[in-house]
């Protein structure tokens, strides 16, 4: 239930070539491979210790991954495959919200109703809407702020006792005032939804959600051990992992207590995104992140984080129970979805910041060029430059008149005393009005540069700019 998402991995994962020497680590592939991704997640589940994993990837509407890896547990000979269940802690919150807003449409309640309104003697029960608990705003306390399940979570708790305990005291601090990731306000929300629904959520998820979107393999707080699902391991201080037992019963309820597959959240997903579980209205109000009364933005709606990376809209959350963890992260503007989950204490690590970046990448842009490759050709002119002679025929008429022969020999005499570079690195190629731009590094004995060139698709130089690193 741990509500860290790894936004800072995402937005600073800095990506190099899969390519490895022999007996180094596996690397992430630096571009969407789909073989590289596939062979680095089977690496992973040996080389990080992991014992099973699974994943799918939606890529412009279409699911191009779905596969297990590793085994279900360290005592049972079955490996992971596409479906074997997986507890997905908080990744459920974004159930549980949809729930609250499928009964706001049927106009059985009201995401502005108070919490008096179901459970008129908890704390200031008056003042907390059902849009505060599910923006995480309401000022309860949390139930569940750590990364282990601590002795009292061992026993059963009925969801109730659990709220006069947790919502029934002093508040952390004034209704809508403030965020705090609050596992207590989902206990409530599934609450409502069962006493609004007249169902058990459990029933209410699979009539309304689970069953129209074909997600077989996903079910609501499974007896234990769990039909076809992986056994939930821990690890401590490099330990090797160890069989760890579930929280008891009545402690994730709403707020982490469904077992699913990323085959089934990919349908999830994909549904959501696509308009088939919520109306617009309802949709744009759970990926619409709460403004605080400061005007801080929590880049959190409704069970889902909502933040901009490399310029999209990614809706995400991650998950943490006893034993597992998950991710599940969506990109509404290409439709497209990474999810990952795995039976090991926080087993995920670094992969969503090493693969998520990989749908965010735009296809390349830049125009194929005729003749050598940009670094040769930076190589190719500096040393032009340094002799105060190039070949004017290989410059755009417009460049060539810029470049005056004063200019040239007043960069030759200045550019001389570096001599042959020891190295040349290129470090970024892009597109500008149809043109390639390219920075590139190059190193000397007593220095570096920076050299920014622009060339046409047939190859003539545009610009050719020589800085200081």
């Amino acid at each position: 239930m741990n509500p860290r998402l790894s936004w800072t991995l995402l937005l600073a994962a800095m990506l190099i070539p899969a390519r490895a020497a022999a007996g180094d680590p596996a690397k992430p592939p630096s571009t969407f491979d789909l073989p590289a991704v596939d062979a680095y997640l089977e690496s992973q589940v040996k080389e990080a210790n992991r014992v099973g994993l699974s994943a799918a990837i939606v890529k412009d509407g279409q699911v191009v991954l779905a596969k297990g890896y590793g085994r279900r547990s360290l005592t049972d000979p079955q490996p992971v495959d596409a479906n074997t269940r997986f507890a997905i802690g908080s990744v459920s919150k974004q159930f549980t919200c949809a729930a609250v807003l499928l009964l706001a449409e049927d106009g059985r309640l009201s995401v502005q109703d108070t919490v008096a309104k179901y459970y008129p003697d908890l704390t200031r029960a008056g003042e907390i809407t059902l849009l505060d608990l599910m923006n995480h705003t309401s000022g309860y306390p949390d139930y569940y702020p750590l990364d282990f399940v601590e002795r009292r979570m061992q026993r059963p708790m009925p969801p109730d006792d659990l709220l006069r305990q947790y919502a029934g005291g002093r508040l952390d601090f004034e209704p809508g005032a403030k965020w705090s990731y609050s596992n207590t306000g989902y206990i409530l929300l599934g609450r409502v939804v069962e006493k609004v629904s007249g169902q058990p959520l459990g029933t209410f998820l699979q009539q309304r959600i689970f069953g129209p979107l074909g997600m077989t393999h996903t079910v609501y707080e499974p007896a234990h051990p769990a039909p076809g699902a992986a056994q939930g391991f821990t690890t401590f201080a490099l330990s090797p992992p160890t069989p760890v037992a579930p929280e008891g019963k009545g402690w994730l309820e709403g707020a982490g207590g469904i077992y699913s597959t990323p085959t089934d959240l990919a349908k999830w997903d994909l549904a959501l995104m696509g308009g088939r579980v919520l109306k617009p209205g309802s949709y744009a109000l759970m990926t619409t992140p709460r403004i605080l009364p400061d005007g801080r933005n929590t880049e959190y709606g409704c069970g889902v984080s909502v933040r901009i990376q490399q310029g999209r809209q990614v809706v995400a959350h991650n998950g943490a129970v006893a034993g597992f963890n998950a991710f599940n992260a969506m990109i509404p503007s290409t439709r497209s979805a990474l999810i990952l989950t795995c039976n090991l204490d926080g087993g995920l690590g670094s992969l969503p910041a090493q693969l998520l970046p990989l749908l965010l990448h735009e296809p390349t842009q830049v125009p194929d060029v005729q003749g050598p490759a940009a670094v040769e050709t930076v190589k190719s002119v500096f040393a032009g430059f340094q002799d105060s002679k190039v070949n004017r025929s290989d410059l755009t008429e417009e460049f060539s008149h810029f470049l005056t022969e004063a200019k040239l020999t007043g960069a030759a005499g200045r550019l001389k005393t570096y001599g042959p570079p020891t190295g040349a690195e290129l470090l970024v190629r892009r597109e500008r009005g149809g043109l390639e731009v390219t920075t590139t590094r190059l190193t000397f004995t007593n220095g570096t540069l920076r050299v920014l060139m622009y060339r046409q698709p047939d190859g003539r130089i545009e610009q050719f700019f020589v800085d200081p690193e």
